[in-house]
Order: C-alpha cells, then structure tokens, then sequence
C-alpha cells in the first residue's frame, strides 16, 4: 500500500539522496517537502527543495519553515559537510522557479495530518523544530498521523554515540528542546539513528555505479557528492560515506529491513551532553522519574545493510527507466 510522506528536511547532500529516494519509490507517495534550518540556511534549504522539485519534475509542495532552534542559539549550518549553499561544489542558481506553499511548514504540516487522517507519515531528517511547532500549535495532530520516523539521534548501540559532539547527533544537537518534545509525545515515533545509519555504507564505487545505471538522478547524487565523500576522506577517513536520510526512507518502505526495540525516550537540553539522546529500557519506577510517563518509543538498533543499499539502488535506476 502506497504510504503518504511529508518529508521535514535541511537538504543538503544526504537529505538530496534521501529525497530522490522518496520520489522513486513506488511505494511512497512524496505529498511534500517541509524545510528547516539545519545542514544549511533556511533560504538555500528551501531553494534547493525547489530546485529538486523543478529538475525532477515532483508534484510534491514546498514549505518554508522555521529558521532556528527553539530556544537554543543557532549552531549554524555545517558548512564543513555540505558546502556554503548545502549541494557541495553544486550551486543552484538563485532564479530557481517554482511557488512556494504559502503557509509556514508548521501549520502546512498540521492542515495535511487534519486533511488525511490517519494517513500521513511524518519523517523528518533534519532539526525537529517544524514538529514541535505543529505539536505546540495542534497537539491533537499526534493522534491523526499514521506515524514519525526521524532520523536522528544515537545511543551508543553498535559503537556509535555522537557525530558533532561526543554524545551528540547533529539534527538533535540543532534544537534539543524540539526533539524532546517530539519523542515525548503521545504519536508513534521511530528513531533511525547513528546506530544504525553508520552501519549502512555508500562506496565511492557504489555511487559511481550509481551515476551510470541512473541516468540523470544518479548523475546528480554523484555530482552532489564529490564534497561530501572529501570530507569524509579527510575526516573520517572513509573512501565512501555513511547512509543517514536515506536509511529513514527505507525504513518507511520496509521496517523489516531494521531491528527496533522499545522504551520512552528523552534528550539532554542544557551542558555539555545537549542533544544526547537516552532510552529507558527497564520497567523500574523510580522516585525521580521522567521517563516512565512518556510514551515508549521504538529505535533502531540493527539494520540489514546490504538489503538497505540494494534497494536503495534499485528504486533509482528503476524511477530513472521511467522517466
């Protein structure tokens, strides 16, 4: 069955592969793309949404969201990652046509979960703010959404913990206060996080493979990621780079492909350890307890890596036949 998405993104590198990845799908029916700080400005966030929408020809809607963090002062985009204007060495151009929904991400995200009940997905791959904002506005959306999948997060499973800082994962660490209100609402969330998206791996040689079976879209990801696959070389030391947004499309289209297990999830707001993310596990009460009231949420822990890359690399030379 066809499953609606509003996809909430900061596109950036991975957040293009991951939207592509989306629109190619049969099975996903892409309704939209909210934007939001994060990878980069909100301006050249949502021209780049724009842009994807116009090259590839998507019937999905554009709306502009929130620009910064709740309540903590902006990070700043990862320039570092994605390059100034979040398409690495690709720049597009600031005459990108194309209208712009004319309502903010939030309240576009609230009338579309109220239009079709129980039908819409909400993933979101960038800071959560958008959704917390919709939350805040409309907390009654949290029992019309058919379910969350954010990719964000880590919780030292398989040896990963944090990417901008220690214990951080960078869309959490963007606005601490907006993923912890997200986890602790009463909808069905499920968080693709490092644990599982740094086990999945996209080799130089997978992308340039990519580039010649895909036709334009896989021209386009290979292009996009010439700056991306420098950083990680330089910085990771990998000749290839992690599967982070894509890995919360897959999962929309087949959660067998992850392992979850359950337990109410909070984040760390304030200090050093903001934006780590800690999961109760155990059925304990205890005298101070601000977890066992909240929602047991579930989290990926273990990903088929191989069926992950396999049909993520199906569903574009697939869509790319078509077109």
């Amino acid at each position: 069955m066809t499953k609606k998405i509003i996809l909430d993104t900061d596109p950036g590198i991975d957040d293009a592969m991951a939207i592509l990845f989306a629109e190619a799908h049969p099975d996903i029916e892409l309704v939209a793309l909210t934007t939001v700080f994060g990878n980069v400005t909100i301006e050249n966030g949502t021209r780049n949404a724009l842009y994807l929408k116009e090259r590839f020809k998507m019937a999905a809607d554009i709306a502009k969201g929130a620009s910064q963090p709740l309540f903590r002062s902006p990070v700043g985009p990862t320039e570092v990652v994605h390059g100034t204007t979040g398409f690495g060495d690709f720049h597009v151009s600031d005459n990108v046509s194309g209208q712009l929904d004319p309502r903010p991400a939030y309240q576009y995200i609230i009338d579309t979960v109220k239009a079709h009940p129980h039908e819409i997905t909400l993933v979101a791959v960038g800071p959560l703010t958008n959704l917390a904002l919709a939350l805040e506005a409309a907390p009654e959306i949290a029992q019309l959404v058919a379910q969350v999948v954010i990719m964000g997060g880590a919780f030292g499973e398989n040896d990963h913990r944090g990417n901008v800082t220690p214990y951080a994962e960078a869309n959490i660490h963007d606005d601490p206060h907006a993923a912890d209100r997200v986890f602790c609402a009463p909808w069905p969330v499920t968080i693709i996080g490092l644990d599982v998206t740094e086990e999945s791996f996209f080799s130089a040689y997978y992308l340039d493979q990519l580039r010649h079976d895909a036709a334009d879209v896989g021209q386009f990801i290979f292009d996009i990621s010439r700056y991306y696959l420098r950083f990680y070389s330089q910085k990771v030391g990998l000749d290839g780079c992690h599967v982070h947004d894509p890995s919360a499309i897959a999962y929309v289209i087949d959660p067998e492909l992850f392992i979850t297990r359950k337990g109410a999830v909070r984040v760390v707001c304030e200090g050093p350890a903001s934006g780590m993310t800690i999961q109760k596990l155990d059925t304990r009460k205890y005298q101070t307890d601000e977890w066992s009231s909240m929602p047991a949420q579930d989290v990926a822990i273990g990903v088929d890596a191989a069926q992950l890359l396999d049909l993520y690399q199906k569903s574009l030379i697939d869509y790319a036949h078509k077109q």
